[in-house]
């Protein structure tokens, strides 16, 4: 699989990652171990996790697998800290709570550091300076060796990215952004990815598949095993399954129909090659489905594909997003 820089850092990534948002939830043991195990030998080396997903289990899972399956030294191990189980406070940035929660993540994980440790989501309720210095602390202990945001608005990342560009040497730079990019859900582009690209950071989309809609599995109705009929996943899916998302849907299937492709394929290489993307994280709950995912690995959307795809999926951009001398 083919390697790619993450963001201005000299840390490459295989250019689709797997994510473990249901492990040790919805995919047991076995399961992981052949997904993970698959997507070694295709060349995948970018795992994304987090210390909520599964409780804590999805961590505990890779760590048990990475001791017995697959080498540590052949994986670049991601995973986040700052969203907290509490109805009244659902993301914590203060510093002690971080790095009290990446000292458990390594524990869970079985390993002295993280590739890639990601504050899960903006605190507002805490200075930024104070997040960031979390993240100073991590890696200049030699806990993380790279650092990276989830879920910032434009301004915050600017402000995050901005303020650890301020003190070279001292500060950390921030490596990786990881924001929900599809074809069905392009909100970054208005502001999120043009302060990355400026910046430096690299994009690692989630979701990548819109939630599994633009797989067309939900063309004729829910089917009964999707994550659609889940009591879990419903609400989750839901949002994509409107007109709206019915159309650009029916343009990616017409598209794969040409290009003797699948619709999964189309979706995902889409979204694979766009400015300033690194690696989609992808989400499979078994070796099927992940095979389905690397199988992109060989296709490049013809520029009229691209340009087709972007015409009837493409977002609103209205003042003050676009450019003012268009206004």
């Amino acid at each position: 699989m083919e390697q790619r820089h993450l963001g201005r850092t000299g840390l490459r990534v295989s250019r689709i990652g797997l994510g473990t948002l249901t492990w040790g939830r919805d995919v047991g043991e076995q399961d992981a171990a052949d997904l993970l195990k698959a997507f070694w030998d295709a060349g995948g080396t970018l795992i994304d996790t987090a210390d909520v997903y599964g409780g804590g289990d999805a961590e505990y899972l890779l760590g048990q697998l990475m001791e017995r399956l697959v080498p540590r030294r052949d994986l670049v191990v991601a995973t986040k800290a700052g969203s907290v189980p509490d109805p009244d406070r659902r993301f914590d940035g203060s510093r002690g709570h971080l790095l009290n929660a990446l000292d458990a993540s390594l524990e869970r994980l079985r390993t002295d550091y993280v590739d890639l440790w990601q504050v899960h989501a903006f605190d507002c309720g805490t200075p930024l300076e104070e997040t960031l210095q979390a993240l100073d602390i991590a890696v200049s202990s030699g806990r993380a060796r790279y650092a990276g945001i989830s879920n910032f608005s434009g301004w915050q990342l600017a402000k995050a990215a901005t303020w650890q560009l301020a003190a070279p040497g001292v500060r950390t730079r921030l490596a990786s952004t990881q924001m929900e990019y599809s074809l069905l859900q392009r909100g970054v582009e208005r502001e999120v990815l043009p302060a990355a690209l400026d910046l430096g950071l690299g994009l690692l989309p989630s979701s990548p598949l819109g939630r599994g809609v633009l797989t067309g599995k939900y063309r004729h109705g829910t089917p009964a095993d999707s994550r659609g009929a889940s009591d879990g996943f419903s609400a989750f899916v839901a949002p994509y399954l409107d007109d709206a998302a019915s159309r650009i849907v029916e343009a990616v299937s017409i598209a794969a129909d040409g290009l003797a492709a699948t619709p999964l394929q189309v979706a995902l290489a889409w979204v694979r090659d766009r400015p300033g993307v690194v690696a989609p994280i992808v989400g499979a709950r078994n070796a099927q489905q992940l095979a389905a995912a690397l199988s992109v690995e060989a296709l490049s959307l013809p520029d009229e594909i691209c340009q087709a795809l972007d015409d009837v999926s493409a977002p609103v951009h209205r003042y003050p997003d676009q450019d003012w001398s268009t206004l």
